[in-house]
């Protein structure tokens, strides 16, 4: 043989690894299908064959039902939930894959995966092979010798790692591969329910196999440990035993290693091509399959809805398959109109339409650093025409004040795809684009909150087109990427004009579904009117004072060496504060703080921040650490960060608000995030300091929703002993603590109001007593205890809670007052986990999307009055449930009022009074 390499893949060990890899964002098909596992398992399959360019290969499947081992102990793996429906619906598609891609399949009932690999990869190393065991359990790690190493695939960009005898002893701190069994028979197994032995960890058995070698010659020397240890391991002797032989991979599976069995054939690219349109893969259809190149067959031409499969029962969106579609493929009409003569008709064709679909083609992804190219519009399907804007300013000018009319049309709808980064450009050149507003984005947004909503996505979903790549024409992010405006015009013409009459298509299709979703109001009363609202406040920008910043980053910088030093002296020692392995080792090595949690999978002590502030309460040196982590991010995250993000031509800030990222609905932002800027620590509130008036005549305005969540719970739930509290102005988190607690609500403590205000948020986002175990520092019991008093006095909130999961069960989806909806797609699932935290969403999202269609109202509301009343006040920020205004100073008595009233009105007939408070200042922390 050529190639003596075998590749050994652990099928069900990557399955669950490829699942969970996306647990926090799953990638959801256009049919509703989590297709996480399929998808993470195709890359790791096709990385290596990249990269490894295997002849000889097989995938290991566990089999149904029970093994050896249940035999051996009932409880073997009983620890394990049962398998997330969303793994099994993957699991056929998976067997079609490896067989699609004509990788043997090896199973051998009663044994598991590791037995059948382990036997192999001795056999296969015995005649001269080089065994690679692609796994990501660390049990392998006693299989490995000269020639049979792990191939750990690729995490998160971590990097393959590939695990020989150097590697396994120095990760398990052993001295032959072997001890990986002594190793788990010591400190069990708590994933496949191997007991161990009580009081032995990790460090422990290192230790002891390091003197004994073996767990059977520890048993045998227990006389000469003393104490604990002596104790724990003559009490559970046959325990030991028994863990170290269920972790024990048997080498001895009825299976035959015959290298002809496991040669690699090419790959069913027909079979291969079904499978990834039947899941949606484009991307993995395109880098294995290489079909963007591929022509569609006979008959498949024509209207791009021809193929669309039957709709999707909860959205009523259709499935689409792996894009046949494109550019060079389908019949189109994309006119370039470059003269004065080909715009004049133009235009009158524009004036003719009801409706106007346009996009702009620019030099920057940023709407306020970028001069625009030119034009599309779009006016019917497979149909448009491109404008070209020179360089030259006042050229460019003079063209775009040909369309400005019609762009600020009152009557004309205007349709787009993510319009409003259309509109801001257009405003920057003097068109302040009006009429009714169509956005594809926004409209997919309502209908699928937790998927993509770009135009690519959307296209290839729905239209089963696939569009031309925008690095096609500018090529990839770098020093070498072009603009568009150095690109061909007969290019940009093709690309530009394909995108209107996309969005245009896309409208066609979404805007019906909306309707049929019951979101058309939704839409048009609250989505829809906000994009020129968002156009204003980031065209509007904020000002920021830079040398507020640099003379506070060289105070923080100047703090932050002396706390390093403060911190290297207590340890004895200088190591890097910024690894997470390093803090471990001086925390709980050097410093011998206890640890009582799991290590990571690396073996490493975990250094998160919640385990440093629950040891910071007793440690002050962990509290240092802790300290010398917040300032550094916030040195790097914001105060030597913002500055670079001023806009050279404004001199100021313009944040971008989203509408479409938070299945909530809430609004998020970027550049900078203003929702992360931290306020509750001293530090972090002054970062506030930096966000100015335009000038010495205006002031900042700081207008907040108080306990808004709080109050918008009490609305929807009816709970009478909340809305009483509310309705009598009391505080709430004290009257909360009066009735929980039993006492007058003059007599409640500081220390009980506390406790009533963590009670408080942590129901309204379904926590339980583990974690006001935590925040409470109080035991399970009465952790447990307070949360009974507390839905006995509010049966109400308790009884809406219960409503919405029930319905969320029923349904599959919540709603907010509004109508907003969201999909809760794990509120059924057989895995309690997921089932928990579809239930914490379902009870969340009518609370926070309802406080967040609130503030958009207002919003609304308050740019409508704030330009019919002619002030110069301008709204400048949004942050969860805070606006931020820049004001004139003379305006500030009259437009306080206005705001206010408005942000209290947003919801009317509600039956708890908002309240707002309004703050003003010279910054915005002292507005605030």
């Amino acid at each position: 043989m050529s190639d003596k390499r075998l590749f050994l893949l652990d099928g069900h060990a990557l399955v669950y690894r490829a699942h969970f890899a996306f647990i926090n964002r799953p990638l959801i098909n256009s049919k509703g299908m989590n297709t996480s596992a399929s998808t993470g398992f195709v890359r790791t399959l096709w990385d290596l064959m990249k990269t490894m360019k295997p002849t000889h290969i097989a995938v290991a499947f566990d089999p149904d039902g029970p093994t050896f081992r249940h035999e051996m102990m009932a409880e073997y793996k009983a620890n394990r939930e049962e398998q997330p429906e969303d793994i099994a619906v993957n699991f056929p598609y998976i067997h079609q894959i490896v067989q699609a891609f004509k990788m043997p399949v090896v199973m051998v009932d009663n044994y598991e995966a590791d037995d059948v690999i382990g036997t192999l990869a001795k056999q296969a190393a015995r005649e001269g092979y080089e065994v690679y065991m692609v796994t990501p359990d660390k049990d392998y790690g006693q299989l490995v010798e000269e020639h049979i190493k792990m191939y750990k695939p690729s995490r998160q960009g971590n990097g393959v790692e590939i695990l020989g005898i150097p590697e396994i002893c120095e990760k398990w701190d052993i001295e032959k591969p072997e001890q990986v069994i002594d190793m788990l028979g010591l400190m069990g197994d708590s994933v496949d329910n191997i007991p161990g032995v009580p009081g032995i960890g990790p460090k422990t058995a290192a230790k002891l196999l390091k003197e004994y070698g073996s767990l059977e010659n520890l048993l045998a020397h227990t006389d000469e440990l003393k104490g604990k240890q002596k104790e724990r391991l003559a009490e559970n002797r046959e325990q030991a035993l028994l863990s170290k032989q269920l972790a024990t991979i048997d080498v001895e599976v009825p299976i035959q290693f015959n290298a002809d069995d496991y040669v690699l054939d090419p790959f069913d690219r027909e079979w291969l091509s079904e499978i990834f349109k039947e899941l949606e893969f484009r991307t993995l259809a395109r880098d294995i399959l290489g079909q963007e190149d591929e022509k569609p067959l006979p008959g498949q031409q024509g209207d791009l809805f021809a193929t669309a499969a039957q709709p999707d029962e909860r959205t009523g969106l259709a499935s689409f398959a792996v894009a046949d579609h494109n550019i060079e493929n389908t019949e189109h009409d994309y006119t370039l109109v470059d003269t004065p003569e080909k715009r004049r008709e133009l235009l009158a064709r524009l004036a003719q339409s009801p409706e106007i679909c346009f996009d702009t083609e620019t030099t920057d992804i940023d709407p306020n650093l970028a001069d625009l190219v030119g034009m599309a519009f779009s006016l019917e399907p497979k149909k448009a025409f491109y404008v070209p804007v020179p360089a030259d300013r006042a050229a460019a000018q003079a063209i775009v004040d040909e369309f400005k009319p019609l762009l600020e049309d009152p009557d004309k709808i205007k349709i787009g795809q993510n319009i409003k980064y259309d509109m801001i450009v257009l405003k920057w050149y003097g068109v302040e684009v009006a009429g009714p507003i169509q956005d594809t984005m926004l409209l997919h947004y309502l209908l699928e909150p937790e998927k993509r909503h770009n135009l690519d996505y959307l296209s290839e979903s729905y239209l089963k087109y696939k569009p031309v790549s925008i690095k096609e024409l500018i090529g990839k992010k770098g020093k070498t990427q072009l603009t568009m405006r150095d690109v061909a015009v007969a290019k940009v013409s093709e690309y530009a004009g394909e995108d209107a009459d996309l969005t245009l298509q896309l409208r066609n299709y979404l805007l019906p579904k909306v309707a049929e979703a019951g979101l058309t109001g939704l839409y048009q009363n609250l989505e829809a009117p906000l994009v020129p609202v968002l156009r204003d406040m980031e065209y509007e920008g904020i000002k920021l004072d830079g040398d507020f910043l640099r003379h506070y980053s060289k105070q923080l910088s100047g703090e932050i060496v002396d706390l390093e030093q403060e911190v290297y002296e207590e340890a004895g020692r200088q190591f890097n504060l910024g690894s997470p392995k390093q803090v471990g080792e001086i925390l709980f090595d050097v410093m011998k703080i206890p640890y009582r949690w799991k290590k990571t999978k690396s073996g490493q002590y975990s250094t998160d921040e919640a385990k440093l502030t629950e040891l910071g309460t007793k440690h002050p040196f962990v509290r240092k650490i802790l300290r010398h982590r917040t300032l550094k991010k916030l040195l790097g995250t914001y105060i030597d960060a913002l500055p670079a993000l001023v806009n050279p031509k404004t001199g100021r800030i313009h944040s971008s608000f989203n509408q479409a990222v938070a299945a909530t609905g809430r609004l998020s932002s970027n550049n900078p995030n203003l929702q992360n800027i931290p306020v509750r620590t001293p530090e972090g509130a002054e970062i506030r300091k930096a966000f100015v008036p335009r000038d010495a005549d205006h002031v900042l305005l700081a207008s907040d929703y108080s306990q808004i969540e709080l109050r918008v719970v009490a609305e929807l739930s009816g709970d009478k002993n909340m809305t009483e509290a509310f309705q009598s102005g009391r505080d709430i988190h004290r009257a909360t603590a009066a009735l929980v607690f039993d006492v007058p609500y003059e007599d409640v403590t500081r220390e009980q109001r506390y406790q009533a205000k963590t009670v408080n948020f942590a129901i309204l986002y379904g926590a339980g007593a583990m974690r006001l175990t935590q925040e409470l520092d109080i035991s399970r019991a009465e952790a447990s205890e307070l949360i009974a008093n507390y839905f006995q006095r509010f049966d109400g909130l308790k009884a809406f809670m219960d409503n919405t999961v029930r319905q969320a069960r029923e349904q599959g989806y919540v709603t907010t007052l509004l109508g907003r909806r969201r999909q809760v797609r794990d509120i059924n699932s057989k895995s309690s986990l997921a089932r928990s935290n579809a239930e914490r969403i379902a009870m969340n999202t009518p609370i926070q999307g309802t406080a967040a269609d609130m503030i958009k109202r207002a919003m609304i509301d308050i740019h409508a009055a704030l330009r019919a009343g002619g002030f110069r006040t301008r709204m400048i920020l949004q942050v969860h449930d805070e606006l931020v205004f820049d004001a004139p100073k003379d305006e500030v008595d009259t437009v306080v009022p206005i705001i206010e009233e408005l942000m209290r009105n947003a919801l009317p007939d509600l039956s708890v009074p908002i309240v707002v408070e309004t703050g003003r200042g010279g910054d915005w922390l002292e507005a605030h």
